[in-house]
């Protein structure tokens, strides 16, 4: 099967951004790094093109393509937390200089990528049975960053 890897359209930032992330998640690494060639439009010459990283194992590609395209929610990251102590390390790394939040657990990076911040307690309260999910489902539209405390209280109800 071939590798997928998830590309990251940037206007200049690809490599900024790859070494954000790669300093955000543990086991991550920055790998080959491509510059534009001379001769192309745009007089780009010899900045970086793409920037090929790793996060955690998966495979990225950062690709300075201009101000084209940008990010929208329509392509996010979950990043599936363990506990409490997880989802806060993540969800305040994330929003560093510039990140901005939103509800339910997603913010947007100062890169403007989207994250799903996610206590892996959430899923499992949300499989239980649909008076507990719906518990659930209800504490959690009320948060921004989610709280498991909370999302547990709401359960217990």
């Amino acid at each position: 099967m071939p590798k997928i890897t998830n590309c990251l359209w940037f206007d200049s930032q690809a490599e900024e951004a790859a070494e954000f992330y790669v300093g955000v998640f543990p086991n991550s690494r920055i790998g080959k790094v491509a510059r534009y060639p001379e001769g192309l439009p745009g007089d780009r010459a010899g900045q970086v093109l793409t920037v090929e990283f790793e996060l955690d194992g998966a495979p990225f590609m950062g690709l300075n393509g201009g101000p084209h395209f940008t990010f929208s929610e329509a392509v996010s990251f979950v990043i599936d937390c363990q506990d409490q102590a997880e989802v806060d390390r993540y969800w305040d790394a994330l929003l560093a200089r510039g990140g901005r939040e939103d509800r339910c657990g997603w913010l947007k990076d100062r890169f403007g990528v989207s994250w799903q911040v996610v206590p892996r307690r959430l899923t499992e309260l949300m499989s239980g049975p649909s008076e507990t999910a719906n518990k659930v489902a209800a504490a959690m539209m009320q948060m921004i960053k989610l709280d498991v405390a909370k999302l547990e209280a709401a359960a217990a109800d």
